[in-house]
């Protein structure tokens, strides 16, 4: 069975055991699955506080789409969007747990100055050369994800040697990078990147083979949520239709070590995983 981490670590915030819910909130209008639903303020944190209500433990907030083959946004645009959605959220929910879903230090630095405690990163600190003192001054968390390419160039016929060895590799050299610049060791999760310059074939090889990626010690936070490949697999055209492979991944991950779960359905989720959690803990 997986060994993990028991926690991971969130500004003063300790965040675990496992499983932990990462809800998603896209204050933008083009994402692949409910671009444009959050895209007010007001809006954004009524999604995010049904989404606590519904389990979630931290809210991932978004203001540029990495959908493939999106274009990406200013710097002063991505900030117009979430800046606004996290003061919203936190005035209703002052002890919510918000994560900011960017590779822009300046992005980072105004979310995390409006309350923000944690950056979700997908270009694992190598988008902005700023990011990585700005994450190990702040003392926030942070989620270190393996990409190739960018999302507008990412699903151009992706190949890989063994996908789980080169994902597996990038992220203990990302994670040593992160700590060399002063960021805690015990505030890094890693993400393998489903979905983000993969395959069907690689997406399925990563989830199969996750215990070798949890296996570096660093919390382990999985994002398959309403993605293509569960829906070449399924037949369920429309994202919202693929809710059951979703929650299917998230148990298969959970069983290979996963600790966290960047889902739109939180609820769909939560439910799985705590019965997936009640039979490892009498089992072990």
């Amino acid at each position: 069975m997986a060994t993990h981490p028991e926690t991971v670590r969130a500004g003063d915030r300790k965040l675990g055991p496992r499983p932990v819910l990462m809800g998603i909130v896209n204050v933008t209008p083009d994402s692949f699955s409910d671009g444009g639903e959050a895209f007010s303020p007001e809006r954004a944190a009524e999604r995010a506080f049904r989404l606590l209500d519904e389990g979630a433990h931290i809210i991932d907030v978004g203001g540029e789409s990495t959908r493939p083959g999106a274009d990406p946004v200013s710097a002063e645009e991505e900030i117009r969007r979430v800046v606004p959605a996290i003061k919203a959220i936190l005035s209703g929910r002052p002890e919510a747990v918000i994560s900011v879903d960017t590779y822009r230090a300046r992005t980072a630095e105004a979310a995390l100055d409006a309350g923000a405690l944690m950056v979700n990163d997908i270009t694992a600190l190598r988008g902005d050369p700023r990011m990585a003192p700005l994450v190990a001054g702040a003392g926030c968390g942070v989620v270190l994800m393996h990409m190739r390419g960018t999302p507008k160039t990412m699903q151009r016929d992706p190949r890989y040697g063994d996908v789980v060895e080169e994902v597996r590799g990038f992220l203990a050299g990302r994670a040593e990078a992160a700590v060399s610049a002063g960021v805690d060791p015990r505030r890094i999760m890693l993400d393998p990147g489903i979905g983000f310059g993969k395959t069907v074939e690689h997406n399925l090889k990563l989830l199969g083979s996750l215990d070798a990626i949890a296996g570096l010690g660093f919390p382990v936070l999985v994002g398959t949520s309403r993605k293509g490949f569960i829906g070449r697999i399924t037949g369920a055209e429309a994202p919202r239709d693929r809710v059951f492979g979703t929650v299917a991944t998230s148990v298969i991950a959970y069983g290979r070590g996963a600790f966290a779960f960047r889902v739109h359905d939180v609820r769909a989720n939560r439910e799985a995983l705590e019965v997936a959690a009640a039979v490892e803990e009498l089992s072990s």
